[in-house]
């Protein structure tokens, strides 16, 4: 199933999207749920499945306006230097990472599938970040190899979004550059896991304008799903609605040169196999 949050005629909503419509779900057990998060924690995708079962679509997709699949997560956690390639495009002669490194990221700082991602006034080094996403489905700690799947509702993409001159304002700390409000975006659904019976083999491809600057798939992870949520679920619970961006592979703009950031006008697709493509235009902040 996709499910996707939207708004159609200033109120939000969520459903199933079947085709080119959506199947809304808050019509149909919105008295039981107020959005994914609350449908998330209760553990009710098969309910879903049943309610939509014969259910008739409501609205089509280019009547809404799509927005983050999971609103408000209690915890977005982004994993860095992921891809096989990564480490040696920074080209600083440091070993493999033993370990992810891990950072995170706040809701607003992600708009919705369609929207504007936009370059803020204080700096012009706006990039791109094609990325798989993971969406939580079940609370766990010290989760085990072995029962991941259980623990995940779904898959979505991100365009993790960066600032970079301000990923280097001190020296251990990339905060604020992955932080700066709308300069990412996540969608345009979550995809459940049923969908996808090998997560090892998930392609991604990233296109500004149109032309590929990143392509690579999930068998190519330093730190695969199967260690990622063991990995978290060591130091903090993971909660029902939780993101985990995975990573992204090599071909972001700062590592060309001259770096292709991204300015107003630009396009940027993010496309993963198995989900869709998540597609949003550039525009500078308005003050």
């Amino acid at each position: 199933m996709r499910i996707a949050t939207y708004e159609q005629e200033g109120k939000q909503s969520f459903g199933v999207v079947i085709g080119d419509a959506i199947v809304d779900l808050g019509r149909r057990i919105g008295d039981k749920y107020n959005g994914v998060l609350e449908l998330l924690r209760a553990e009710a995708l098969a309910e879903v499945a049943e309610v939509i079962a014969d259910a008739s679509a409501d609205v089509k997709l280019d009547k809404v306006k799509l927005l983050r699949p999971v609103p408000f997560p209690e915890k977005i956690f982004c994993v860095g230097v992921n891809y096989t390639n990564r480490n040696a495009e920074y080209k600083d002669g440091s070993d493999a990472p033993k370990y992810p490194s891990i950072f995170v990221r706040t809701p607003d700082s992600l708009v919705g599938h369609g929207a504007q991602i936009v370059r803020p006034p204080e700096s012009e080094q706006l990039d791109y970040e094609g990325e798989i996403v993971i969406i939580i489905g079940k609370s766990g700690r010290r989760i085990k190899k072995e029962n991941v799947r259980e623990h995940i509702a779904g898959l979505t993409i991100m365009n993790e979004g960066t600032i970079r001159d301000w990923l280097r304002h001190a020296k251990f700390n990339v905060t604020q550059g992955k932080n700066f409000a709308s300069t990412g975006a996540i969608g345009p659904w979550m995809v459940t896991t049923e969908e996808f019976p090998d997560f090892g083999k998930i392609s991604l491809e990233t296109r500004v304008n149109g032309e590929v600057r990143q392509y690579d798939s999930t068998e190519n992870m330093v730190f695969d799903f199967e260690y990622l949520l063991p990995y978290l679920s060591t130091f903090m619970e993971l909660k029902p609605g939780d993101v985990i961006a995975t990573g992204t592979p090599t071909g972001a703009g700062t590592f060309f040169d001259p770096p292709k950031w991204l300015v107003p006008g630009d396009v940027v697709e993010v496309e993963v196999g198995g989900i869709g493509t998540l597609r949003n235009t550039v525009g500078d902040e308005k003050n």
